[in-house]
């Protein structure tokens, strides 16, 4: 049987990422029976509307995964990273998470998540090449003994 020739596309793909993350999405709660999904955002805008940093990812089966954080380079070392990532903390703690993932290439902030108590759990290297993509986790809850 000949398939349709599949389309290569580039730059704004958004809409097909958000059909195949619906597609896994639906797949993966058939799977383990988890269907409480949910995406979440936490940003902090300036006087006149524009986002001056902002943290964002989903939760789901008790854990959270921290997809992107940003604060803009003026509004660096002041906390608010910080504050981001305790408001994510807080968010999956309301939801049962028992862990939070992130990662870092190691040119962005590595030192940020070992500080704040993210343990590194797996190191890519050469993504992207001469750098490395670390994988962090944070217990919000206790391992059962």
């Amino acid at each position: 049987m000949k398939h349709p020739p599949i389309e290569l596309r580039v730059g704004d793909c958004q809409e097909i990422e958000a059909f195949l993350a619906d597609r896994i999405y639906e797949f993966n709660s058939k799977v383990t029976g988890y269907f409480d999904g949910e995406s979440f955002s936490l940003i902090q805008r300036n006087n006149l509307g524009a986002i001056l940093a902002g943290i964002s990812g989903y939760t789901w089966g008790g854990c959270c995964f921290i997809s992107h954080l940003w604060v803009a380079e003026a509004q660096r070392r002041q906390g608010l990273g910080r504050a981001l990532l305790q408001g994510a903390e807080d968010n999956a703690r309301s939801k049962g998470c028992a862990v939070v993932l992130v990662s870092s290439h190691s040119f962005q902030a590595p030192w940020f998540y070992k500080r704040l108590g993210y343990e590194k759990r797996a190191t890519v290297a050469d993504h992207p090449q001469g750098h490395s993509n670390i994988f962090y986790a944070k217990r919000l809850v206790p391992d059962a003994a």
